[in-house]
């Protein structure tokens, strides 16, 4: 990694005197005005993703959010989507690189259904691996030039045109996204399972909620969008089909009620219902 704090661990007073300037503060700005739409993505550890976007990186690998998924528990992941939305937007999301073994080897299919639906649906740039939708096991490297045939998996295949078909709509890409809060009751511990957050470009509106858990769960989820109150909502899932009403503030102010199977998720869309001035 081509930082002066880096080289100075690694090599000591071999490498001589650090520069007076970072090598990236040289090398990106005369490359921007050349060729504007060039974009610098660093393959980022070591906590140095912030460092690296002031250095001018359009995006930094989001390696910790990998781990958290691959290691952690739901409540790590929810701090971690507490960064500043700013930061958030200049990451890459991924469950499966040239680097790491392959998604489909790591998780179960319904683990990495929910880590897939996470990282496809959180602010930033998003890095789908070849052969990932195919849910190919074989871990390749670099330096090989052939591979062994692995039959595609069409469970996979399906929910990955899925997912990319419904991430298209413009929330996702155009939207402002906000991390919701989630309740829950002293006597249920699983509430905590669940992480969720909404989309909202004018009046299209998303709710993304993940069990990361391998238990069911239940809880309540607060909607971040105060102009729900004084009307019933009718939510569409994406995946599913299935619809259900809820009276917007109850959704605000208690919280949407959840539940969701092991690994399970709900991607919702939101339209106002025919009914008028909420449900009792």
């Amino acid at each position: 990694m081509l930082l002066n704090t880096v080289f100075e661990k690694t090599w000591g007073t071999r490498a001589g005197a650090p520069p007076a300037k970072e090598y990236w503060t040289e090398l990106i700005p005369p490359l921007r005005q050349e060729q504007p739409d060039f974009l610098f993505i660093a393959e980022a550890y070591w906590d140095l993703e912030g460092e690296l976007q002031q250095l001018g990186f359009d995006y930094c690998y989001d390696k910790r959010l990998y781990d958290r998924l691959v290691y952690e528990n739901a409540e790590s992941v929810r701090v971690h989507l507490l960064a500043d939305p700013a930061y958030q937007e200049k990451l890459v999301r991924f469950i499966e690189n040239h680097d790491e073994p392959r998604a489909a080897a790591t998780f179960s299919f319904p683990k990495s259904r929910a880590a897939a639906v996470t990282v496809a649906t959180l602010p930033g740039a998003k890095l789908f691996h070849q052969g990932q939708f195919e849910g190919c096991k074989v871990k390749l490297p670099v330096q090989l030039g052939r591979r062994p045939v692995e039959i595609p998996s069409q469970e996979s295949l399906a929910f990955y045109r899925q997912l990319l078909s419904a991430i298209q709509a413009p929330a996702f890409r155009q939207g402002e996204w906000q991390l919701c809060q989630r309740n829950g009751w002293p006597d249920t511990p699983s509430s905590q399972n669940p992480v969720a957050w909404g989309w909202r470009k004018g009046a299209q509106r998303y709710l993304i909620v993940v069990n990361l858990s391998d238990a069911s769960t239940q809880g309540l989820v607060r909607l971040p969008w105060d102009d729900l109150q004084g009307k019933a909502w009718r939510l569409v899932d994406d995946f599913t089909g299935e619809s259900l009403e809820r009276d917007g503030g109850q959704m605000v102010n208690a919280g949407l009620d959840v539940s969701l199977e092991p690994w399970g998720f709900g991607f919702w869309k939101f339209a106002e219902a025919a009914s008028n001035g909420g449900i009792v």
